[in-house]
């Protein structure tokens, strides 16, 4: 996927992952600048993916709402934030990082009411990412709960990541859309 970002500034903070490190050349090959610091035209709010116990989640809510305010007196900015699947539907699995998660999804969904409508605020939500044997996103289990059967790829998940900074997707706000196979949809049937 090819989106337009010429003359934007785009910036990537919090969790270093596959998914974060393929999207900023994604940014940058769709004509973004990346900076080091802001405020951009493009935030990008990068959560764990996976647990980490010493991550520090109230950091990566405090950029968003402090650049999100910044972007609003400008009158224009996005921001994208890179979640978990498990933000929306918790597992027993990983309870830890369902509750930060869920908890950031919050405040994505809180700043893209508060912030509107100069600022357009939405989440991907990454399922099982990787090779099965060593994913970067979820856990094997989720594989066979996703509609599709199978783990996405970095590039898989990119694209909807880049879809979200696009703008030409003006109306779109506080939404999430999950790069996950269709593991939401599917995850109620064994239980």
């Amino acid at each position: 996927m090819q989106i337009d970002l010429s003359g934007m500034t785009a910036q990537i903070a919090g969790a270093a992952h596959p998914i974060s490190a393929a999207l900023r050349d994604r940014l940058a090959e769709s004509g973004a600048m990346i900076v080091p610091d802001g405020p951009p035209d493009l935030l990008i709010i990068s959560a764990p993916l996976l647990h980490d116990a010493g991550f520090d989640w109230d950091a990566l809510a405090t950029i968003a709402r402090d650049t999100g305010a910044a972007m609003q007196a400008s009158g224009a900015g996005r921001i994208v934030f890179l979640l978990p699947a498990c933000a929306t539907l918790p597992t027993r699995r990983q309870p830890d990082l369902s509750m930060h998660s869920a908890a950031l999804l919050v405040v994505m969904r809180t700043l893209a009411m508060s912030l509107a409508p100069q600022v357009a605020i939405n989440a991907m939500g990454a399922g099982a990412i990787g090779d099965p044997a060593d994913l970067i996103s979820g856990d094997a289990q989720m594989i066979g709960h996703a509609s599709v059967g199978r783990a996405g790829s970095v590039h898989e998940a990119c694209n909807i990541a880049l879809f979200l900074c696009d703008p030409d997707n003006g109306f779109l706000t506080g939404q999430i859309l999950s790069a996950d196979g269709g593991w939401a949809a599917g995850y109620g049937r064994s239980f």
